[in-house]
């Protein structure tokens, strides 16, 4: 990943969160890059748990 600086950020230091539904950490993707602040769920299985 490549924060605003345009500096490299390693694999162990990206942002995390914490699923709402299984209580378990998950870490940044790239494909969440533009919606990062509105990731709430792991993955769709727990999405659709709510």
């Amino acid at each position: 990943m490549i924060n605003k600086n345009g500096k490299i950020i390693e694999k162990n230091n990206l942002p995390q969160k914490i699923c709402i539904t299984c209580k378990k950490p998950f870490a940044w993707r790239k494909k969440w890059e533009k919606c990062w602040d509105d990731v709430k769920y792991c993955s769709n299985n727990c999405r659709n748990i709510k």
